[in-house]
Formats: C-alpha cells, structure tokens, sequence
C-alpha cells in the first residue's frame, strides 16, 4: 500500500508543480474533509474506515522522513493514537500499518520486529529487511498473530465483526521462481480464528500460492491464487496475479471470471456483507480495470472515462450499497472516485470552492458513505489522510445513514479518546 500511495504522491506533486490540477467547480460542496493529522512527522496514509468513523492507517514519527517509513495509527473522534510496532523498545525505527480497525476496537496490523530476517526477505516491504509479522491490537496492546507452519513472515489486511481475520502467510517452502524481490519462500492466504489460529486459505488446483486481503462478516474471503513466479503481494508494490478467488467461510477457493480482454492480472481485494467481490484486472490494450462480481449478477466493468487505470483498493472499498470507492489515472495524474450504479464522481468536484486539497487516493468507504482517503494539502506541501463526510444538508444520497451509524463501545472511546 505504502509504495502506491507514496508513488501517487509523487505523481501529484509533479502535476500540481506543472500546473494540471483539476481547477474545482462552481457546484456546492457536497464533501466535508477532515486532516487526520501524522504523529508527528510530515506525512500520514489511510487505508480503511469502520462503521463508526473510526480510520486505519499509517503516519510518520518525526523520525520517518522518506515516505516510506511509518507507524499504525487508529484516528476516531478527532485524535490520532499510534498503535506502535512489535519491534518494541529494541527497534525505535520499526515500521507498521494500521490495515483495519473493527467495531469492537480490534485492530490488524503487518508489523516488523527488531530482527533482521534471517534470509534477507522484505516480506514488509519497509526496504529494511526485518522480519515482518501480522498483528493484532486489542485491549490496549499488540501481539504477534502466528505464522502458518514453517513460516517466518506474515501480514493481516482485515477482521470482521467475528473477529476472524485475513492476511498470508509464508509456509516455509523454498521456491526459486519467486517474483517478488528478495523472496524465498512461497505464502498462502491465512484466516486467523478469533483465537488467532490461523487456517490455510489455499491456492486454486494447480496453483502454489495465494494471498487474501478481505472478509465479510460470514467469513467469505478474496484475494488472489497464483504460482511464485507470477504473483506479488502489497505493500512492496500493487497486489498481482492470474487468478481472483473468493473463499467460502470453510476456506474453499473459487475463480473470479476474467473480464473480456483479460490480461492475466485478476485481483479480487475486497468484498461487503452482501457477498459482492470487488477488484482490478488488467486487459490486453494496457489500461486497468476495476470490477464488481457477485454470485447473482456476475462480472460488472468498472473502468471510469478516460482514464487509464482504474483501481480500486483494499480495505473495505465497497459497502452494503454497492458504492464503491478507490483512484483513477488520467493523462493529468491520479484522482479519488466513488462509484454507485454505473456513475463515477470525481470527489475533487464535490469538495468546497477554494479548498486547499486535491484527493489523489482512497481506500474505504462506511456505510454513511464516509471515506478514507490520502489528499495533497497545496497550502502545506504535505500528502495526509482524511476523512471525507457527505454533507446532508445539500441532500447528497451518501449522507443518508449517517444518522444510524453506531458508535464504538465505551472502553473503545477511553483508549483512543474524544476531541476534547
């Protein structure tokens, strides 16, 4: 994720500096925007938003200057509160990301730990070479959630209500033909109980690897089947890889069908209540598509005009209204959409008159039609996360369950805190 959003910044930057941003319109606004704030460096990241308005993701320490570099956050009411690493006290300069946060408080993160991977994997995708693990954030502390057997790495993108949650995890199988720089090793999909054992979601028949990065609250899982020579995993870069695959809650996979044109990249990455998949898929004339499936209604193109790559992100991206938000590329640069019926916004025309934002990303929409995104701040020069609110008074149909959007439990409140 971070390599994406922070190669997105740059692309933003070198528009803004030439003079091609998007000039905003004379509509009135129909987006509030809210800075989420860093932990005290230049930048922040978000990659997904609970029910509640609560938001995941990563944000630099005044330590983290590179872009890359960052540390989980969870953001809720107004305050910002870092989740730490599992490096501990013995590595002050450890990585993590904040991929989720549920409704019952409970965060997964992919962390690194303070030691040095012992056959110089990036599994984190920090540039550092540490180990990386999959966390989990709950009563007020992180823990390590275990590896599936004979792994050393692993990585968490999401956790449902249950409190199962999914990530992969490498299984301790050498194999020469890795594509991934630096890996060794082959990885399969993981859903974590909410014991946190992990079980092996596998690859289809044929395949050797595997990854998921989302699940519902009926423990159907997507992600992506493939061998190690045609298959990358997030964050080192965009998720990649021949076959879509939604698993059943017995940890079953099935393929996602190919959009015509396919180009043999196939991603399913993330996928709501209803039991609709949402992805990516690249097609043989070299744009990328996203797309939306469902058992019912099948294969549906979601591929906004004029634009190149359409892509639409983990975590949570879709709701149980089958709006969908994510970015699209155009010859201008990348800009935040969201999706609904077949009609793409560009949420950079829907912002105030004169706002000082440009929103280039984002990663998960709620069920009030509120998203998390990544925006360039003209007046600051600084790329951070922020939660776009529909505003009802305009009558915009997103705003339509804000009024019923539950709020965390008590205990959560006291741990992360109210905007005083």
């Amino acid at each position: 994720m971070k390599r994406t959003v922070w190669m997105l910044v740059s692309i933003v930057s070198a528009a803004l500096a030439a003079g091609s941003a998007s000039a905003q319109g004379a509509k009135p606004a129909q987006y509030s925007v809210t800075d989420l704030g860093t932990l005290g460096g230049t930048y922040s990241y978000s990659y997904s938003i609970n029910n509640a308005g609560a938001i995941a993701g990563g944000a630099a320490t005044p330590e983290q200057v590179d872009g890359f570099g960052q540390t989980a956050f969870v953001w809720y009411h107004g305050r910002i509160a870092s989740l730490g690493t599992l490096g501990g006290p013995d590595c002050p300069m450890c990585n993590s990301e904040n991929a989720t946060v549920s409704m019952a408080g409970t965060s997964v993160v992919l962390s690194e730990t303070a030691t040095p991977d012992p056959n110089g994997e990036d599994f984190c995708g920090f540039g550092t070479h540490r180990q990386c693990l999959a966390g989990v954030w709950m009563n007020g502390g992180l823990k390590a959630l275990p590896t599936l057997s004979g792994g050393h790495n692993s990585q968490a993108y999401f956790i449902n209500k249950m409190g199962q949650a999914v990530g992969f995890s490498e299984t301790g199988v050498a194999d020469a033909n890795c594509a991934m720089p630096f890996q060794i090793f082959r990885f399969e999909g993981v859903k974590w109980d909410t014991n946190g054992v992990p079980q092996p979601l596998r690859p289809l028949p044929g395949d050797t690897v595997s990854f998921a990065l989302g699940i519902n609250d009926a423990g159907q899982a997507v992600g992506v089947s493939g061998l190690c020579s045609n298959t990358t995993f997030p964050p080192n870069g965009p998720p990649s890889g021949p076959h879509a695959v939604v698993w059943d809650a017995n940890g079953n996979p099935t393929e996602i069908a190919s959009l015509p044109g396919a180009a043999g990249n196939n991603v399913a990455s993330t996928t709501n209540n209803l039991g609709d998949v949402a992805g990516n898929q690249a097609v043989s004339d070299g744009t990328n598509h996203g797309f939306l499936w469902s058992a019912e209604t099948g294969l549906v193109d979601v591929m906004m005009p004029e634009t190149f790559l359409t892509v639409i992100p983990c975590c949570h991206s879709i709701n149980e209204s089958r709006q969908i938000t994510g970015f699209a590329v155009n010859e201008n640069g990348p800009l935040g959409f969201v999706w609904q019926n077949g009609t793409f916004t560009d949420l950079n025309t829907v912002l105030a008159a004169g706002s000082p934002w440009y929103i280039f990303n984002t990663a998960s929409i709620n069920s009030a039609g509120q998203i998390a995104a990544t925006g360039f701040n003209f007046n600051t020069g600084e790329a951070h996360a922020v939660l776009l609110s529909p505003l009802p008074a305009n009558g915009a149909p997103l705003a339509r369950g804000a009024a019923r959007m539950p709020a965390l439990p008590a205990a959560i409140l006291n741990q992360y805190g109210r905007r005083k």
